[in-house]
């Protein structure tokens, strides 16, 4: 059977319609399914770190979420200990943009089918089987698509995971929160007067407001409602009533919702032609607003690697290079966002990391590892550089993330001596002299990755086969 598509990606969500997007930058054939006939309606508020605003601005994207979101300062991420960003940070988008998840996902798919990708709803998988050409995926209503690879993007409950028997080993739920927005039936100045109240004892309850008369209200869930099933209005009231003393009046709810604590990470993240990705691949509590940020930052370390897979080009180990890095870039976030669980009902230990974040090195190590701007992959030794991301220093274009719209390599040459030679159809080349390093020449990955630092070009050659395949 022929591959109808290069790749198929399962589930439409903010990790799915990015990754769509950096396949068809590659002139990759995708396919988008996603099980629900229409887009998410209610407009739950997510906040994007610095690292994704880097991405996104890396794409091109970045202006046209910043007009439909809003700017915050950074700081207060770590368990919302109310401590503002160091000083100093190392990027251009040292800020958290608030903006509405659907939002994000309808821009991100919106690019991603202007980019050529395919996009089918009301499509649920049913099963999944591959060999060594490919993979065959079967719908619900029997229908069977090809594909040489397929990407399982749908979420925490996974059919994709669950298919191919992928182990999803962790904690499971301890403690569950009710979260929405409701209009409220007092005054606002009673509301901030109780909230304020409540939350001086009690970290995890929050009722603030979003706009419009409209509250965002998170409470525990104590005993309330069944699990399996979403919360109504009354739930809300009567959790109200048990912490505040007051429903505080709420009505005409926007949208509601139940999360829980449970930390979960896959145990492979490629099976053969498969491969699993956001939250298909880990779940973690939503303190600290990692999630969706680690979904996207999967996609775009995983999407070039797949691209040259399907194009031909891709070295030997480059696609399980995938798993290899994101892997224990997660564990870390499953191991920050419950450590940060565990401080809401801890006071003592809360008020000692309270004080310990006075001093500069410990706000910035929480800071850098929420937004990601920490993380540094293992590429081996070498400079302190190697592994990590590149900030958008200035060349004489003006921002170097300008230069990675197209989603390809670059060779960014203070000396002016070197060449990507047999490279230059997947990496480009920057000679300037000028460019805000303190190195002579980078070499950056797709995803904005340095993948070496130096200055002699046969070092340089091996590092451009290592990453980027035999020269053309």
């Amino acid at each position: 059977m022929n591959s109808d598509f290069d790749v198929i990606v399962v589930g439409c969500g903010p990790t799915g319609a990015m990754l769509a997007a950096e396949l068809r930058l590659h002139d990759v054939r995708v396919l988008v399914l996603e099980k629900d006939t229409e887009p998410v309606s209610f407009a739950r508020i997510v906040g994007l770190h610095i690292r994704s605003l880097e991405l996104m601005a890396m794409r091109g994207l970045l202006q046209r979420l910043v007009e439909r979101g809003r700017k915050r300062p950074a700081g207060a991420y770590f368990a919302a200990i109310d401590k503002p960003a160091p000083a100093g940070l190392d990027s251009a988008y040292a800020y958290l943009l608030g903006i509405p998840q659907p939002v994000v996902v309808q821009q991100l798919e919106e690019h991603a089918v202007a980019s050529g990708a395919q996009v089918r709803r009301g499509c649920a998988v049913a099963g999944v089987e591959q060999d060594e050409d490919g993979v065959t995926v079967e719908l619900a209503g029997g229908e069977r698509l090809r594909a040489s690879y397929l990407v399982g993007c749908d979420g925490a409950r996974s059919a994709v995971r669950k298919l191919l028997g992928v182990g999803f080993p962790g904690e499971p739920s301890r403690n569950d929160t009710l979260m929405g927005e409701l209009e409220v039936g007092v005054p606002a100045e009673e509301v901030a007067a109780r909230a304020a109240e409540v939350r001086a004892v009690d970290r995890r309850v929050m009722v603030g407001p979003v706009g419009a008369g409209v509250y965002r209200v998170v409470i525990p869930a104590v005993g309330v409602s069944d699990r399996a099933e979403p919360p109504v209005l009354a739930d809300f009231q009567e959790r109200l009533r048990a912490v505040f003393g007051s429903d505080l009046g709420v009505h005409s709810p926007r949208w509601l919702s139940r999360f829980g604590d449970a930390t979960r990470l896959a145990e492979r993240f490629r099976v053969g032609r498969v491969l699993l990705a956001g939250d298909a691949a880990h779940i973690h509590p939503p303190v600290g607003g990692q999630g969706l940020n680690l979904g996207v930052q999967d996609a775009f370390n995983l999407g070039w690697k797949l691209a040259a897979q399907v194009r031909g080009w891709a070295p030997e180990g480059l696609l399980d290079s995938y798993q290899a890095e994101r892997q224990p870039v997660a564990g870390e976030v499953l191991e920050n966002t419950r450590a940060q669980t565990e401080l809401w009902s801890a006071p003592a230990a809360r008020r000692l990391l309270t004080a310990l974040m006075e001093f500069d090195e410990v706000n910035r190590f929480l800071l850098e590892k929420v937004t990601a701007i920490g993380v540094r992959y293992d590429f081996g030794a070498g400079s302190d550089l190697v592994g990590r991301r590149l900030p958008d220093v200035e060349v004489k274009q003006g921002g170097v993330y300008g230069l990675l719209h197209g989603g390809r390599g670059l060779l960014l040459d203070r000396t002016e001596r070197l060449s990507v030679g047999g490279w230059s159809d997947r990496v480009d080349y920057l000679g300037d002299p000028s460019a805000g390093l303190d190195v002579p020449c980078v070499l950056v990955r797709p995803d904005g990755h340095v993948a070496w630092v130096g200055d002699d070009q046969r070092d340089l050659d091996a590092h451009l086969a290592r990453w980027f395949g035999v020269a053309g």
